[in-house]
């Protein structure tokens, strides 16, 4: 009886209407599972947060807070946490943990795709306009972006995007209009061949002028084919055929001398051949059978980027391969974000952009740099985590740079396969350099050769610097030297630099390194420059020169060499070196001092005097 009437109150009980009500609301209530540590993995994953961990784990967020207080960290539950002390908290559990098996975070963009041959379809070309200053580069340019793009668009051009396509005859091309040379190669450097035809702008009136073959060293260098425009003709002095007989002669011989470059003359000021030009361009990209598959995930590079107060980072980018549409996750260099707008060079607004399209995007976290490449990623956190990755790695030192070449590593190097040495040579005058060329590139030493990528008159400059990066070439300077910035930026780039006043010598180390043999038993150490500041007469000394130490310290027993305009004019020893009336052991950087070279007294204001000593080392 009691039995059934405690059964009967307790079915009345949860029967009554709030009851039934807190027993519903009680069933809508996600309770946490528990689960069972026996033969439990956890699988960490870089960049997991507070909640993403307690989730795996099983546990409330509050409990995993507290073993986080308990272990001294104070955090919150949408922070990332560390392999450590998530394995802490694991262990403590009774999980077991291990580390997730994914592709290798800071070479994502580096993954080979495997495109079938029937998803390919043919893409535009991608030119880089490159030449001397003032031989119209800019006025071309802007003659096909003003005849081709705002005939075809509504509202004409808007805003400048440093990339954009123009339309021939049902056909498209994309231009890429970069700052420069050093821009080229830059992007080429961080591993972005995005150019698939240079054309090399001459003026008619001018001629082959240095920044002219520094842009066919570069074209060359890039394995990629040219295009001469020669530019200027309407002007009464312009002379086509003089530019063509100077090409020549660097060994760009025309079509129609019987070799394999297309010659184009133009106006770009009056916009005649223009249009022959751009046909030129469809032709050589025809030969090219330039593909790419638009069904799959973006790949590309970034041409410029820059943070716009009102819509924040802003960068311009050239899909590569596949199609980039608005709202995909893509991951740039060390940042990541997802796709928030989408336009072009007219500022209309896209949903999706294909291969070889420049457009520029909004919606990422960070700044990347031009030359970075993209991938598209489908997980949101995925991009998050290679991004964070990546910026982990290299803020602990971690993401080396590319290994250079150099005369000491080249027999280590060495596999059955032929080897190639790429060099760059600068002189002070065209008849060493061009002794200094031949022999280099006559040395036959089995599984390798020499190329010589750039062999001109001159200093050692940035230009030279940046094209040994993107080529891995080693620099040859002949009674030259770099300034002390250059040498520096060599140094942090892992260029190496030899300078030779013996032309024998340099042959005999090349040959030396290319054997395995090359064994120098002095190294160079520069102390310091110093630049003519006033030049003094003294019947007694001689040429007094009145000096101010921009870099480094010049001492009393240092050899001192003298350098006008990078050329190496005199080296010697130092006769005396004062501060004032007093004789100094050394003068260092921010301080005057008057100084005399032994034998030596045709020294000029703007000469650089630097102080060199000669250090034996144990190979």
């Amino acid at each position: 009886m009691a039995k059934n009437f405690k059964n009967k109150y307790h079915d009345e009980e949860r029967e009554s209407p709030k009851a039934i009500k807190q027993e519903k609301r009680a069933s809508n209530i996600p309770r946490k599972k528990t689960i069972s540590a026996k033969g439990k993995t956890l699988t960490y994953k870089p960049g997991m947060t507070v909640s993403e961990v307690a989730s795996e784990l099983g546990i409330s967020n509050a409990e995993i807070m507290k073993r986080l207080m308990g272990l001294g960290v104070m955090t919150s539950i949408n922070q990332s946490i560390d392999r450590d002390t998530i394995e802490l908290i694991a262990i403590d559990l009774g999980f077991s943990i291990q580390d997730e098996v994914i592709t290798d975070l800071t070479r994502f963009d580096e993954m080979t795709f495997e495109d079938k041959e029937e998803d390919l379809v043919k893409r535009p070309p991608i030119v880089t306009v490159m030449g001397h200053v003032d031989h119209g580069k800019t006025t071309l340019l802007d003659t096909i972006r003003n005849t081709r793009v705002t005939s075809t668009e509504a509202g004409g051009i808007t805003q400048h995007i440093g990339a954009y396509q123009v339309n021939v005859h049902g056909e498209k091309i994309t231009f890429i209009d970069t700052p420069g040379h050093a821009a080229f190669t830059e992007m080429r450097a961080r591993g972005a061949q995005v150019t698939d035809i240079v054309i090399v702008v001459v003026a008619a009136d001018d001629g082959v002028m240095p920044q002219t073959k520094e842009a066919i060293d570069h074209a060359k260098s890039a394995n990629v084919p040219i295009i001469i425009a020669i530019n200027k003709i309407d002007r009464p002095q312009a002379n086509p055929e003089h530019v063509k007989t100077e090409l020549a002669n660097i060994g760009l011989i025309p079509e129609d001398w019987g070799g394999d470059i297309p010659f184009v003359e133009i106006s770009a000021l009056k916009g005649i051949n223009i249009e022959e030009l751009l046909e030129v361009v469809l032709l050589v990209s025809e030969i090219k059978e330039l593909k790419a598959n638009p069904n799959r995930l973006a790949t590309g590079t970034v041409v410029e980027a820059k943070l716009d107060r009102g819509r924040g980072v802003v960068a311009t980018v050239i899909v590569s391969n596949g199609t980039l549409k608005v709202g995909d996750n893509i991951v740039i260099g060390n940042t990541y974000g997802k796709i928030r707008t989408m336009s072009d060079g007219t500022k209309k607004r896209l949903t999706s952009a294909l291969p070889s399209q420049p457009v520029e995007i909004t919606g990422l976290m960070d700044i990347p740099s031009a030359g970075d490449m993209f991938v598209s990623i489908e997980d949101e956190r995925q991009a998050r985590q290679i991004a964070e990755e990546r910026t982990s790695r290299q803020r602990e030192g971690e993401l080396q740079k590319q290994k250079r070449a150099s005369l000491k590593s080249l027999f280590k190097e060495a596999e059955a396969e032929e080897k190639e040495l790429v060099l760059i040579i600068r002189g002070d005058t065209h008849g060493t350099i061009e002794a200094l060329k031949s022999s280099l590139e006559k040395i036959d030493i089995e599984g390798f050769h020499v190329n010589v990528i750039r062999a001109s008159v001159g200093a050692i400059t940035e230009t030279d610097v940046h094209l040994a990066v993107a080529s891995n070439a080693i620099i040859l300077g002949f009674n030259v030297r770099p300034i002390a910035m250059v040498r520096d930026m060599a140094k942090q780039e892992g260029i190496e630099i030899r300078l030779y006043n013996v032309i024998y010598k340099a042959i005999e180390d090349i040959e030396r390194a290319l054997m395995g043999m090359l064994e120098p038993k002095f190294e160079e150490i520069v102390t310091g420059e110093a630049e003519v500041r006033n030049i003094f007469k003294s019947s007694k000394v001689g040429t007094i020169a009145g000096c101010y130490v921009t870099n480094g310290l010049i001492q009393r027993n240092s050899n001192v060499r003298l350098l006008r305009e990078g050329i190496v004019v005199y080296e010697g020893k130092l006769a005396s070196l004062k501060r004032f009336k007093d004789d100094v052991r050394e003068v260092r950087q921010g301080y005057e001092c008057g100084l005399s070279i032994e034998n030596f007294d045709d020294i000029k204001e703007g000469d650089i005097i630097e102080g060199f000593l000669d250090k034996e080392v144990k190979e």
